[in-house]
This record gives C-alpha cells, sequence and structure tokens, in this order.
C-alpha cells in the first residue's frame, strides 16, 4: 500500500457503518442534557482510522465533537476501556501534556448500546506517513523533536498529584504487562505462531532490574497526535485505551519502533534513512528524551528488551484486530489486513532478541 493509498484508506470520515450504527435521537437527547452548549440537529459520520474503539465525527451548525466508545460484541476482559481513556484525558488537562477537551462519559449501554465518551474535535494536521513526504525537510525533524517533547512532558507528570495515583499499579509493570498480553493473545489466538511462544517463553525470565513509574501512554506515536495546522506543534495526543502507569522506557521503546518497522508493517520507517530524511535517527530520540527527563543513557540489553517486548505486546493487540475481523465485528475494513500482521511481527520481535542476547 503506497503513501497516499495509506491516507485514503485511513483518513477522513466516511458513512457509518452498519453494525456500528447510533441511535442518534438518543444520542442527541443525552447529548443535550450533559454537554454544556450542545444543541441539534445532529449528524453523524464515523472516522475511518483505528482498529480497536470505533470514533464517530459529531457535527452541529456550532460546533463539531469527537465520540469514542466500546465496540459491539463480545470482548476481550479489560479491552477497549472509554473510561479510562475519558479519565486520563480529564487529569492531563492542566498539565503540560496536549489533550482534547474532554465532556461526558457515559457508561449506560441503552443510549447507544456500549459506552462511550465525547471530547471536543481538535482541527489540525494528521500525518499517517512516518517519511512526512508532504511537509518540508526543516520541518520534519521539528515534528519528531515534538513529539520526543511530549512524551518526555507525559513522563514528568506528578501523577499522584494528577489525581491518576491509583489509574494503575506502581511496581512490576512490565512483568505484569508480559502476563496479560500473553493472556490476551490466548484468548484471542486463531493459529499457532512459533515466534509468538518462544516470546512467552523468553520475556518473563529476563526482564531488566531497573523500576520505574510514569503516566504511560501505551500507544504513542505520530499518528496518534493532531499538529497545529502550520506549526510543528502538537494540540492533542489521542488514543489513550492503553494509558496507565507504566515504565516509562516501555513507552518511549514503543515508539521508537517506528524505526524498524516499514511503513507496511505499521507505518514506519523501516528501510528508510532518517538522515536523508531530516529525521533524528533512534539514538538522537533516545538521547534527546534521556536529556529532556535528566535521566542516565539507557543500557543496550534493556533496550531490545523494551523494543522486544513492544513488538509481542502490538502482535496480541494486531491478533485480536484479527479475531474480532474474524467474527464480523471490528472497526475497520481493514483489519483482516493488520490482523495478519502478527506472525511476522513476533518474528522480527525474537530475532532482535537472538541478536542481542544470542537466546
Amino acid at each position: 500500500m503506497t503513501s497516499i493509498d495509506r491516507q485514503q484508506a485511513f483518513s477522513g470520515t466516511k458513512e457509518v457503518a452498519g453494525a456500528l450504527t447510533l441511535d442518534s435521537a438518543r444520542l442527541k437527547e443525552y447529548l443535550g442534557r450533559h454537554v454544556a452548549g450542545f444543541s441539534g440537529p445532529l449528524t453523524i459520520k464515523q472516522f475511518k482510522g483505528g482498529q480497536s474503539n470505533p470514533t464517530y465525527l459529531l457535527q452541529t451548525p456550532a460546533r463539531r465533537y469527537v465520540l469514542r466508545r466500546k465496540p459491539p460484541g463480545r470482548l476481550l476482559p479489560s479491552a477497549h476501556a472509554v473510561d479510562r481513556e475519558y479519565r486520563v484525558i480529564v487529569a492531563l488537562a492542566n498539565t503540560s501534556v496536549p489533550v482534547a477537551k474532554a465532556h461526558a462519559l457515559c457508561e449506560d449501554p441503552a443510549v447507544i448500546g456500549t459506552a462511550f465518551y465525547v471530547m471536543d474535535y481538535v482541527e489540525g494536521r494528521l500525518f499517517w506517513d512516518a517519511a512526512l513526504p508532504e511537509v518540508a525537510g526543516t520541518e520534519r525533524r521539528a515534528i519528531y523533536d515534538e513529539m520526543t517533547r511530549v512524551i518526555a512532558a507525559l513522563h514528568s507528570v506528578d501523577y499522584t498529584a494528577a489525581g491518576l495515583a491509583g489509574y494503575g499499579k506502581p511496581d512490576r509493570y512490565i512483568e505484569r504487562q508480559v502476563a496479560r498480553w500473553t493472556q490476551q493473545y490466548r484468548a484471542s489466538a486463531t493459529e499457532t505462531i512459533d515466534a509468538v511462544e518462544r516470546l512467552i517463553e523468553w520475556l518473563p525470565k529476563h526482564i531488566p532490574a531497573d523500576e520505574e513509574t510514569a503516566v504511560v501512554h501505551g500507544d504513542f506515536r505520530l499518528d496518534n497526535a493532531i499538529f497545529h495546522p502550520s506549526e510543528p506543534r502538537i494540540l492533542a495526543v489521542l488514543d489513550w485505551e492503553l494509558s496507565t502507569l507504566g515504565h516509562p522506557l516501555v513507552d518511549l521503546a514503543y515508539l521508537c519502533m517506528r524505526y524498524h518497522l516499514s511503513a507496511e508493517q505499521f507505518r514506519g520507517l523501516g528501510g528508510l534513512d532518517p538522515t536523508a530524511l531530516h529525521i533524528p535517527s533512534e539514538a538522537e530520540c533516545v538521547a534527546d528524551y534521556c536529556r529532556r527527563r535528566g535521566r542516565a543513557p539507557v543500557a543496550p540489553q534493556d533496550w531490545t528488551y523494551y523494543l522486544a517486548f513492544n513488538m509481542f505486546r502490538l502482535a496480541g493487540i494486531l491478533q485480536g484486530v484479527l479475531a474480532r475481523a474474524l467474527q464480523g465485528n471490528a472497526s475497520s475494513a481493514t483489519a483482516l489486513e493488520a490482523g495478519r500482521r502478527a506472525r511476522p511481527l513476533a518474528e522480527q520481535a525474537w530475532g532482535l532478541v537472538r541478536q542481542s542476547f544470542d537466546a
């Protein structure tokens, strides 16, 4: 799929798919009671992007909103937690982390069938191609530097002062995450993937000794940030479904998977020369992050572990996407294609482990 094809496939809105149709009358009545200043009539479109929580554009004569909901159908335990997304967005509103203004959380399935929340629609630029072909080379570095600035700002938030002390457990994050994503993978597995089985055995035995806790996004990447229409500045970070209290270097390594995965795999930079594109290298990104947070450099084997863990976790997410697609309740038409990337991704993760640890 070319850059143009990807942008057309994921950008913009479409008519709401049949299984994801909302009861507009009931929704309008709810919004009128719970969102200050809301007034119809109401037009509803579905955003093309996203594999997990279906996302909608709500348009009225006066303003636009975004609605995020749980998908219908049988769901994995603890998945699609829109209530957690809402909570973290509200908590971060008064910090240096840019988020959209949240308006209402509805946990009553009688309104549209599943829980949902509503936030402001933020006008700006969304970049789907990590190579940034649509902007000048001089701006590319600034855009990537902004990503590093914002993730460092997120990890520097005093989560207790922000009201997020109970948002996750402050210890044994990686151990618990490995166990969780092993369970999630098992719950949605449609085939046996040898590399996943090797990672499931290896990861719990090689967890780095350092313990840190911060608010982590869990899915922080270029296409989950809305940039200012003309400046290299993030106006809102999106898709907080996987956020929790966790290890900040795991979150940073997820962002840096872009250097290891191709555009076809995960809208990444794999196979491209960042220097030629005027984009910071992986080493520059990590060094800039450490400088911003005043921390020591990351040990090479620890970094490999964090990358491999993230690839394992992403393989589990993609396996869940594939399972939902086969059940017929995935939120994107490209779900089958995305789900089938789990195997090569797991194989790449195991390759990194073998190269660094001689496993």
